[in-house]
């Protein structure tokens, strides 16, 4: 006997296919779905259905946008380009409202274990976009052995172009304590270290 009749069956499957949902979650989504009104439900379809339809990958960075090149792209100093790993760390950088250059979303990292290698992710558009007004890179990848290779890998490529090449800086995070931090942030910390 099935435990659930199937379009709710249905629902369930398509909730759990979402990525840190197990099957729990996606048949609490599923009631949830159930309880809405008819018109809460069409409306949560609907921005489904227009996010599909609307938004696409801007041609010059590679970040979320319902135009053809994104409103970072169109209006900011483009002589600074941060790459990042995907469009959820382009929003992270955002929310500190403290960076005014332009974005380059690599949609992945170097990562061999995972069969993903530099061909894979999108660096040959960003050698397209170095110029000679791009003044630097900012490698904001993050922190792990893939986050890691991938900077290392791009910064060996623009090197030669001559484009100052920099790397955000790691360390302590705020309210850490030194005898539960690793070794390696520990040196990256004591490495990077600045006068005050």
């Amino acid at each position: 006997m099935e435990l659930f009749i199937q379009p709710i069956g249905r629902l369930i499957n398509e909730f759990s296919k979402l990525p840190g949902v197990g099957k729990k979650t996606a048949q609490r989504y599923a009631y949830k779905v159930i309880s809405m009104s008819a018109a809460e439900a069409e409306a949560f379809a609907a921005a489904i259905t227009e996010c599909k339809r609307k938004v696409r990958y801007c041609k010059v960075c590679g970040n979320f946008t319902e135009s053809e090149v994104c409103e970072i792209c169109r209006s900011r100093d483009k002589s600074v380009i941060c790459v990042v790993k995907d469009p959820r760390d382009v929003v992270a950088m955002e929310k500190l409202r403290e960076f005014k250059g332009v974005y380059h979303v690599l949609h992945g990292v170097i990562s061999p274990m995972d069969g993903v290698g530099p061909n894979d992710i999108r660096i040959k558009e960003l050698l397209a976009r170095i110029d000679g007004t791009v003044k630097e890179v900012i490698m904001a990848t993050n922190p792990d052995v893939e986050g890691e290779a991938t900077a290392m890998y791009i910064a060996k490529l623009l090197k030669p172009l001559g484009v100052n090449v920099t790397r955000l800086a790691h360390g302590i995070p705020i309210g850490g304590e030194l005898e539960y931090t690793d070794e390696v942030t520990l040196s990256r910390a004591l490495s990077e270290r600045k006068t005050l």
